[in-house]
This record gives structure tokens, sequence and C-alpha cells, in this order.
């Protein structure tokens, strides 16, 4: 607990006192915490095997960011985002803009699976649309953000509801309706609130203003508009819809790209190769549309992954030291009732995931620790993956640190914290789920029979054992 209180206190001083970069703090914490651990009496090696196994777990992430940062290159170059940015200019009106783009993030992340993917295409178009009708950055995220994340938290292609059905013992659909409880109102008061948010920007015709007309000539005068570039999106879109692997896929993207960027930008093999590398690179008479295109890159990415292998270096020696252990014991000695005792695991949950950054590590770790305390209590699983999937898929977007987060301030361009009053949906199912976990309503609990034969299973089991 000294080690988890030091750590929270390191990490709040560094970027809010000291407003230091997080990878700094957090390698700086980590190397404390290292310390701390050995001082503790846990062996060096121990801490040591739990960096390197908890970097090796992220390695997959890491790639995916590579590869987005190559596919954005490549996306700009071919001309496929470009387009997507001037039509959408001209059909989208500015004051339909924010629950439009959240309404097309939804479908792409529902039907496709995936908030990453989502984001890396649909999205990254969506913020140029935006910035094109003079829509704030934040905004435009928070939208994104939205769709993409309720569709990863609820459909049934999408890993984490898998993961958490698997760990929790839950029916897969059963625990996507129950998790609809806290997702769905949450995700409703978002789309008021982006109707009610967007007739700001009603005054008027976006075709009035001086920058919108700009961006459309400069991108007309830069790119041959041929809609023949739209096809490195459905690429994307059908691999991902017949769940073949995000990388193969996203590599698939980046063929068909580079091809079209060729043949149709007359961009040569060499210059395409280098937007690969360090992002797409445009000089116009516009210097917005400039910051609008220029991005992308194997670059663009170096700077997440620092981040992420630094919160590995942070989280490792905490979970090798069994902090997870310790607040559970504390959960199970202070948890009188079904009510504290949901609450407490969530707040658990909530804790373990800002730890470590990744809930491909968090749902596993904490779903199979407490998922036998819920029937026990007299509570269904599906109570345990409903605040697993609210703290862990809706919280990530939000942590700097975390894969997740970061993956999306790097995608999108914008910081957590800028857009996290413009997502509500993100942290209202969280405030939602601890309303239901403290006053018990809309928890869903154990038929007497099922809670008996629960006990008797367990009571069974031990008895086989001892």
């Amino acid at each position: 607990m000294t080690m988890l209180a030091v750590g929270i206190a390191i990490i709040f001083f560094g970027l809010m006192a000291l407003k230091v970069n997080a990878r700094i703090v957090l390698a700086v914490d980590g190397a404390i915490m290292c310390l701390m651990a050995c001082a503790f009496g846990i062996s060096y090696d121990s801490v040591q095997k739990g960096i390197k196994d908890t970097i090796a777990s992220m390695l997959v992430a890491m790639l995916i960011l590579l590869s987005v940062g190559i596919l954005i290159g490549s996306w700009m170059a071919s001309g496929t985002i470009p387009v997507m940015v001037y039509y959408g200019m001209q059909v989208i009106t500015p004051a339909l803009f924010l629950p439009v783009a959240c309404i097309l993030c939804t479908l792409m992340s529902t039907l496709a699976g995936t908030s990453w993917g989502t984001l890396a295409t649909v999205g990254v178009a969506c913020m140029g649309v935006g910035e094109g009708l003079g829509i704030p950055v934040e905004a435009a995220a928070g939208a994104v953000c939205v769709g993409a994340f309720f569709g990863d938290k609820i459909s049934p292609l999408s890993d984490s509801p898998v993961i958490t059905a698997t760990v929790t013992d839950t029916p897969l659909m059963e625990g996507i309706k129950h998790a609809l409880i806290s997702t769905g109102p949450a995700y409703l008061i978002s789309l008021v609130f982006f109707f009610a948010y967007g007739l700001e920007f009603s005054g008027g015709s976006a075709a009035e203003s001086a920058t919108y007309v700009e961006i459309l000539r400069t991108i007309e005068k830069s790119f041959n508009l041929n809609p023949i570039s739209l096809l490195p999106v459905f690429v994307v879109i059908g691999l991902i819809a017949w769940k073949k692997p995000t990388i193969p896929t996203f590599v698939a993207g980046i063929a068909v790209a580079a091809f079209l960027g060729m043949f149709l930008q007359d961009v040569s093999l060499k210059n395409m190769m280098n937007y690969m590398y360090s992002g797409f690179s445009i000089h116009t008479d516009s210097a917005f549309v400039d910051k609008m295109l220029n991005r992308g890159g194997f670059t663009s990415m170096l700077s997440t992954i620092g981040l992420l292998m630094t919160a590995a270096i942070f989280g490792a020696p905490l979970r090798t030291a069994g902090v997870a252990d310790v607040l559970l014991d504390y959960v199970r000695k202070f948890a009188r009732n079904s009510r504290v005792m949901a609450f407490c695991v969530m707040c658990l949950h909530t804790l373990f995931f800002m730890i470590t950054g990744a809930y491909y590590v968090s749902y596993p770790v904490v779903g199979s620790m407490t998922k036998d305390m819920f029937p026990k209590y007299g509570l269904q699983r599906k109570n345990l993956m409903r605040m697993m999937l609210d703290t862990g898929t809706g919280l990530a977007p939000l942590v700097p640190w975390s894969t997740t987060g970061s993956y999306t301030a790097s995608t999108l361009g914008v910081a957590n914290i800028a857009f996290f009053a413009f997502a509500p949906m993100l942290w209202l199912s969280i405030i939602l789920s601890a309303v239901y976990a403290l006053t018990g309503i809309g928890m869903a609990k154990l038929e007497e029979q099922t809670a008996e034969q629960e006990e008797g299973s367990r009571f069974n089991g031990q008895l086989a054992k001892e």
C-alpha cells in the first residue's frame, strides 16, 4: 500500500505540479517502485521479469501503433483522406457534424468490432472534416470517441466483451445486453449533447466561411480527387468485418494506398516510402491545410511507444509486489453487503487498470480474482462484466498512459484531457455503474435456487479438494 501511495503521489506531483513530460515521470516513478519492491523483499530478477513480460504483452499493440502511423501517412499521400474530407465538408452541415460523426463511428465500430480501426479510418477523416467546418478539434474528437468506443463495448465482434465474458463466465450476448443499462443511457445523453452543442454552429452556412473555401480550393489544386482513392477504406473495413487480423488488415490498406498514390497522385515510390516513415508532407498556400494534412508516419508513433514502455516500467513492480492481492484482501474484509462489495470491486478494477494502463491485463487479473465473490453475495457475474467494461474499455481513452489512451491521442491529434468534457459517454457510464452498485438498482440478482446451487457447487468442490 505504501508503494501504491508513493507511486500515485509521484505521478500527480510530476504531471500537475512540475508539468514534466509523462514519459520521464513514469520512468522515474518506475525506478523508485523497483527500489521499493526490492526493499520489501522482492528479488530484482522477479521485478525485471515483470517488466519484460509487461512490455512483451504490449508488443502487438506497439506494432499496431506503427502500422497505423504508416497507414495515415500513405492514406494522406494517396488522396484517400483528402477525398473523404473534401466530400464530407460538402455533405455535412456544421450544425449536424457532431451527431453525424458520432453515428458514423458507432456504425463502423459496432459492425467491425474495433475502436482502433474506427479511430484510424473514419475517425481521422471526421477530424479533417470537422476542422474544415470550423468545429473545435476537442469536440470533434469527443464525438469520434463516443461512437468508436460504444461499439467496442457492446459489439459481439469486439475483443473487449469477448474477454470480459470469458473471464467472468458470462454468456456473451447476455452480458452485452446488461452492459447497455449503463452504456445505453450515457450514449443517448451524449447524442443529445452533440445535437445541442452543434446548434452553436447553425448560424450561417459553412460555404460562407473563408476558411471553408480555402480548404476546398487548396485540396482541389493539390490532389487528384478521384473516388477510386476511397478503395483502401473499403479494403480495411471489409477485412475487419471478416475478422481478419488487425496488422495484416492495415498492411493491406497501406499497400493499396501506396499503389493508388503512385498512379493517381504521381507520387514516386521513394517519396511514398518517405511518407510512410516520416509522415505525409505538403506545402501549399494554406498553412491551415498543411497543418491538417501533414500527419502520420512511422516516427509519429515512437513517442507513444515510449509512453507505453515507461508505463510498463512503472506498473510491473507494483504487480510483482502483489499490490492487487493486498487490495483484494481489503475488499473481502470490508464488504459487508452486495452493494459495498460491488462498488469496491469496481474501484479495484479502476485502480488496477490505471496502474497497468492495459485492460488486456486488468480484465483477466481482476476478473479471475473477483468473479466468485458475486454469486456469494447473491449477484450475477454479468454485473462484473458490465462494470469492467465501463471502467476498462470506457475509461481507457481518457487515461493518457494507457495503451488505448495514448493511441487515441496520437491518432486524433488531441490530448486526452482536452476532449474529456466532449465525450460524456465515457465517464457517464462509469458514474451510472457506481450509482447502480451503491443503490442496488439495475444489479442483476441471482434467483434463490441458483444462489444455493452456486454455493453447493463451491462446497462440493472444496470438499473434493479436501
